[in-house]
């Protein structure tokens, strides 16, 4: 937006947070852009009642914007700018609304999703739209490259939508209610493996869930992460969550539906990320055949 001439009167981010082992208190990529280009920084905690929502009123925007935000804005703060406020949005809307659309698009094994760019209401991501572009998930997708081509989407989409907004020519439409789905931030639980699923599942699961949080199981009572999987055309009569199968470089599980899982990048408890030939030459080097992995398979 600054590229493109437009008066940033200020920037609203999350405080500054310790990262890291040693806990070095570090700004957004947001804060940084801003201090760049001598804008003025607002960092609450929470922005609701806060001084700094006096401050973004006070200072009397034509339009905001706001992008992966995570708190909903009071309706004074929405009701302030003369255009109103808008949200970039990463789904195909009213499809996954909440806080982890690109997360739930790769878990439900969407084919396409997209960014929907809409207007900002009391009700979570229920504005009506102004714009919408699609894009392609591929299999080799994960939610890092999948957030990096989204935001990429959104930055492009919301600079060809705002000149015709400031002007006037957009027509909002409104969602339709029967349509939409859900995506809640990701639950604990959720990380799990679940090995009766079918293989082609799990590796949405897997890849919906990397790099962050990141889905796992448990060999021998310890939690394992599994960070890469690859779906086989094998069939199996095992049990889910049965190892079938170790080669030099890769190891086959047993999944829901007769279906079979090569596993190709793992993290033991307390290790660092390796592939699997890494971890069968190392800390993996008992796995058997007939083993399992998971409790009881799940």
């Amino acid at each position: 937006m600054i590229d493109e001439g437009y008066d940033i009167a200020a920037v609203v981010t999350q405080p500054d947070r310790p990262v890291g082992r040693k806990k070095v208190m570090t700004p957004t990529p947001v804060k940084e852009a801003a201090l760049q280009h001598q804008i003025l920084v607002l960092q609450p905690e929470k922005i609701s009642g806060s001084e700094e929502m006096a401050k973004v009123i006070e200072l009397q925007p034509d339009l905001i914007v706001t992008a992966a935000f995570g708190q909903f804005l009071p309706q004074k703060l929405l009701s302030a700018p003369r255009l109103g406020a808008i949200n970039v949005h990463a789904s195909l809307l009213p499809k996954y609304r909440g806080g982890a659309p690109v997360h739930y698009s790769l878990i439900k094994g969407e084919k396409e999703t997209g960014v929907t760019i809409m207007y900002m209401e009391k009700k979570m991501d229920a504005g009506d739209i102004l714009s919408q572009r699609s894009l392609e998930i591929t299999e080799k997708d994960d939610v890092g490259t999948l957030f990096e081509r989204l935001s990429r989407l959104g930055r492009d989409l919301l600079i060809d939508t705002l000149p015709d907004l400031i002007a006037g020519k957009v027509t909002p439409v409104k969602q339709d209610e029967e349509k939409v789905t859900y995506s809640p931030n990701i639950k604990a639980e959720e990380e799990l493996i679940d090995w009766s699923k079918s293989a082609k599942e799990i590796d949405w699961q897997v890849r919906g869930m990397r790099p962050w949080p990141g889905a796992y199981t448990s060999l021998n009572g310890n939690r394992l992460k599994v960070w890469d999987v690859t779906p086989l055309d094998d069939d199996t009569d095992k049990e889910p969550g049965t190892i079938i199968q170790i080669e030099k470089e890769r190891f086959m599980v047993a999944c829901g539906e007769r279906t079979v899982v090569q596993v190709n990048e793992l993290q033991p408890a307390g290790k660092s990320k390796m592939t699997t030939t890494a971890f069968l030459s190392g800390v993996g080097s008992q796995l058997r055949v007939g083993e399992m992995v998971g409790d009881n398979g799940n």
